[in-house]
């Protein structure tokens, strides 16, 4: 049935139905069967192929659902780990930030238009931590073997702040957007109201 609605079949249909207006016409003559097949097997080779159809790649809304309930698998993961102090009064920083991030709302809505924030929130969920926290609980227990070494809470520490940095900067795109939006709908008010 595919054939039928291709492109092939319609443009060789319709030079072959051209090749019948001739051999009416008085054109083909006897050899009219061969001039019909011809036609149709001319516009079948020249016409273009078919598209394949448009992946369906999930919307960022609907990738965002997926990195949440990662960042739930994450924090049962965060939870059983003992941090010290510092890295742990960073990593819950981190955490909150990344909670209002990906908190259901407007924060949401604004960050579903925005691909490489949706990137960037995957990215920290899925790898920048986990990989910062694991790195942290194999190296600490090289350490002990290895005195004098810089101790790996202070690296553990540097990473999260630098996360926690990458997250504000796109809090800080995301707020800008929401202003740039409300300057733009006063203005239209305003150029509406004349």
């Amino acid at each position: 049935m595919a054939y039928v609605e291709s492109r092939k079949n319609l443009a060789g249909g319709a030079l072959g139905v051209a090749g019948l207006g001739l051999t009416f016409a008085g054109l083909a003559g006897p050899y009219w069967p061969v001039v019909v097949a011809g036609l149709y097997g001319a516009g079948a080779l020249l016409a273009p192929p078919e598209r394949p159809p448009v992946p369906d790649f999930p919307d960022p809304s609907a990738q965002l659902d997926e990195v949440r309930a990662d960042f739930g698998r994450l924090g049962g993961y965060l939870a059983g780990i003992e941090l010290p102090p510092a890295a742990a009064g960073r990593l819950t920083e981190l955490t909150e930030l990344l909670t209002a991030l990906l908190d259901p709302g407007w924060v949401a809505e604004i960050l579903g238009q925005d691909p490489e924030g949706v990137h960037t929130l995957s990215r920290a969920v899925r790898q920048d931590v986990p990989e910062a926290v694991d790195t942290y609980v194999r190296t600490r227990w090289w350490t002990r073997l290895t005195p004098g070494t810089e101790p790996p809470e202070r690296h553990l520490e540097r990473q999260l702040t630098l996360l926690h940095d990458e997250l504000e900067r796109l809090a800080a795109a995301l707020r800008d957007t929401e202003a740039r939006r409300q300057e733009s709908h006063t203005r239209y008010l305003e150029d509406r109201s004349g």
